[in-house]
């Protein structure tokens, strides 16, 4: 049997053409991930029915609130809690926003406690119609928190239709939020 000849030149190029495809693939996707906002990551849960909860209010232990109350209406829940620093940075938008009454405002206290929750509040203002409490994050889970802040828009009938991650800014307010909410209200 004779050997086969391999072709020097061949191989030398190979050598030099594949860690140079690879390159080119890295920049190709690097470039590609530059171009998404990281605060824009979808949620399995958009145009799906609201995870179901009945938990205490922050400002009244003795009340619970749930989600079957609150349909009917077109809301935002926020998700926040004292220990979140970007939650400090959205919190005077929110303000703002209920200030408005355009759309009620409930939020959803996130692994915080009590008393530091209730602080907070006292301190930097109230927007909620009613916040609930979620000590132990089960709630937050189920509605796909993987961070705080998180905002929900929830249709009348307790669908939701818009998740914003990070701190909700003025802008996403009149670009994202308020179209948005103006046409849920409009709908049947």
């Amino acid at each position: 049997m004779m050997p086969i000849e391999r072709n020097p030149t061949v191989t030398s190029h190979m050598r030099f053409a594949i860690p140079l495809v690879i390159f080119v693939l890295l920049v190709v996707l690097l470039g590609v991930g530059l171009t998404l906002d990281p605060r824009e990551v979808p949620s399995p849960l958009i145009g799906k029915p609201a995870p179901a909860f009945s938990l205490p209010e922050v400002a009244a232990a003795d009340r619970t609130l749930s989600l079957e109350q609150l349909k009917g209406q077109v809301f935002l829940l926020n998700v926040w809690a004292s220990w979140c620093v970007s939650c400090r940075q959205e919190h005077p938008v929110l303000v703002d926003f209920a200030k408005r009454g355009i759309v009620p405002i409930y939020g959803l206290n996130y692994k915080d406690t009590r008393n530091d929750a209730l602080a907070w509040l006292k301190r930097f203002g109230d927007p909620y119609r009613a916040s609930v409490f979620d000590e132990d994050g089960k709630t937050g889970i189920d509605w796909g928190v993987y961070g705080v802040p998180e905002t929900f828009l929830v249709d009348k009938h307790g669908v939701i239709r818009y998740k914003q991650t990070g701190p909700v800014t003025h802008e996403d307010l009149e670009n994202k939020i308020l179209p948005l909410i103006r046409e849920l209200q409009g709908a049947a």
